[in-house]
């Protein structure tokens, strides 16, 4: 039974983190020099901080099931 929900939790996981944006190359830019979105203030919003807290929490399922599976 656990086996199965963690199944499902590790695919909507894996969906999920390919939703994302990618930050890496928005971060770039201060390797290069383009320093002029340094202190910007960046919130996510909207469907970005969905798809982060979404990750968040399938991310914590995932370990606690594979915990409860590991201990049994």
């Amino acid at each position: 039974m656990l086996e199965n929900i963690l199944l499902v939790v590790s695919i909507l996981l894996i969906a999920i983190v390919l939703l994302q944006g990618n930050k890496a190359t928005d971060s770039a830019g201060f390797i290069t020099g383009g320093n002029q979105e340094l202190f910007q203030n960046l919130k996510e919003r909207g469907a970005e901080l969905f798809i982060s807290r979404m990750t968040l929490i399938l991310g914590v399922l995932f370990f606690l099931i594979s915990f409860i599976i590991f201990l049994s």
